[in-house]
């Protein structure tokens, strides 16, 4: 049976479009719809490599599990990564098209429609239903002309419209009401309802504002969701980093990870399940934070080595690392972070920027170089010997462009034995004799949870703080109990049948 595609779009950014979405792709999906997610284009540096290597933003690799499918470059045709305050990489169907700044993606424009439709009809044709995310506020009056994403696509789709506004940061009937009456005609035509958002206490007493909201724009409230403060699902806004760094301060007796808060960090759902941890307190730290309070110090990806290498410097972040390390500490790279431990860091292309070579952290006896194609694949490994932890193959996956030569003491911290399924003998990364410095370029370790134990119980031997050996908490289960969670908010508190009425042809 098909249905009628239905776009959620936002009064702004992090207001829980990606969230409903997955919610409604669970939801639907139970039901027995073949429902899929797509969003024409996102900006994120939180990204996910599909099975053919594809690289996409990862709440459509969330929505997709949600779905019960594998995430694919159709749900995702262009994604955008920030690697400048003016500039970003272009990825398109999963592969770098180039680096380019704002006014000439704009000029891109009529290619990239025609890119984004070609999957959009592919979808159309697999699937029943088409859940489709907008991105940002939907009436930013300014971007509107070169919008690809929110009220030009649903036009495009023929989808109908929900809009979906944040209460707990105030100002609801401005981003119900004003949005509404921003709209042109066509675009008021397309929209048929607003969702509330993150309301905390009992929602009759809005039931007024409700009533406000409909009066104003003959659009119904279809229901007013809760806030969820036990919900932990992958997060990609850059809002939702700030929330996590504004987290109080370390919890007692647990095991201290710090995660440095990089300017230009990339993939930091990398560090979810250790969050989830009850015997872990990970915070995120800046130049405000003393790095000496931490037990163990993660250095994570960055889409910007070199710029964010310099701002280690600039901030005296690069010696606080470096008297962490002499004092003991274990340090670990992820991806660029891996490449900031390092002794150079050299970019004679000019892949980041101008042509240069700054000099690394000297932690690891590493040189990398900016050059060739990006890397972007999904992975199976296995913990070298001399590697840290230790247990079974895990999954992970590669995001990287360059290539990081080792040359002094120590040796690979893992075996990459299998890409995009075909068996390979691949070493990955470095680890220091003393196993106190590592480095990988391998997403996702900690979603493997016996990799993740027997990392913490290793960190928490060395530190002398309370390990996580016994701890049954599984990653994998937990994402699809939440999601089931969040299927069944959604049922209990939007009008269900009535979105149901709205996309039955």
């Amino acid at each position: 049976m098909k249905f009628r595609p239905l776009m959620i779009l936002g009064s702004g950014s992090d207001v829980g479009k990606s969230l409903v979405v997955a919610g409604l792709c669970r939801l639907f999906w139970r039901e027995g719809i073949r429902v899929v997610p797509f969003k024409a284009q996102n900006m994120a540096l939180n990204s996910f490599i599909t099975p053919a290597g594809g690289e996409i933003g990862r709440a459509q690799a969330l929505q997709a599990q949600a779905a019960g499918l594998h995430p694919h470059v159709d749900m995702n045709p262009i994604l955008l990564k920030p690697s400048s305050e003016i500039g970003s990489q272009v990825i398109v169907h999963g592969k770098v098209w180039g680096n380019f700044p704002a006014r000439d993606y704009y000029r891109l424009r009529p290619r990239l429609v025609r890119q984004v439709m070609q999957s959009f009809r592919r979808l159309s044709r697999a699937y029943e239903l088409i859940i489709l995310e907008g991105a940002g506020s939907a009436v930013e009056l300014n971007l509107k002309n070169n919008d690809l994403v929110n009220f030009s696509m649903a036009k495009r789709a023929g989808a109908v419209v929900l809009l979906v506004a944040d209460i707990e940061r105030g100002g609801v009937f401005a981003a119900t009401i004003g949005a509404f009456h921003l709209l042109t005609p066509r675009e008021r035509s397309l929209l048929k309802g607003f969702i509330i958002n993150k309301f905390r206490g009992d929602p009759e007493l809005f039931r007024d504002g409700v009533d406000i909201i409909a009066k104003r724009t003959k659009r119904p409230v279809l229901g007013v969701l809760p806030y969820f403060p036990d919900l932990a699902l992958p997060e990609e806004d850059s809002v939702a980093l700030q929330r996590k760094r504004q987290t109080g301060g370390w919890a007692a007796a647990a095991l201290r990870l710090g995660v440095l808060r990089l300017p230009h960090i990339s993939n930091y759902t990398d560090f979810d399940p250790l969050e989830q941890e009850s015997q872990v307190s990970l915070r995120y730290l800046d130049h405000r934070d003393r790095l000496s309070e931490a037990d163990v110090l993660i250095l994570p990806g960055t889409k910007n080595t070199i710029a964010d290498l310099l701002y280690l410097k600039e901030t005296g972040l690069f010696e606080q690392i470096l008297d962490f390390a002499r004092a003991g500490g274990p340090v670990v790279g992820i991806c660029g972070g891996f490449q900031l431990l390092g002794q150079e860091v050299r970019d004679p292309l000019g892949v980041e920027g101008p042509p240069r070579t700054e000099t690394g952290l000297a932690l690891l006896p590493i040189v990398t170089t900016m050059a060739g194609d990006k890397t972007t694949t999904q992975v199976k490994a296995r913990s070298a010997a001399t590697g840290p932890g230790a247990g079974p193959t895990l999954e992970a996956y590669e995001i990287h462009l360059g290539l990081s030569e080792p040359q002094g003491a120590g040796g690979p911290a893992f075996e990459i034995v299998e890409r995009h399924g075909l068996p390979v003998s691949v070493p990955d990364g470095w680890v220091t004799p003393d196993r106190l410095i590592w480095g990988t370029y391998l997403h996702g370790l900690f979603d493997n949870d016996a990799y993740r134990r027997a990392f913490l119980t290793e960190m928490g031997h060395r530190c002398r703080r309370a390990s996580s050996e016994s701890s049954d908490f599984s990653f994998r289960a937990s994402l699809e109990a939440q999601l089931d969670s969040l299927a069944e908010a959604l049922r209990r508190h939007l009008d269900i049948n009535f979105i149901k009425s709205l996309i039955h042809l």
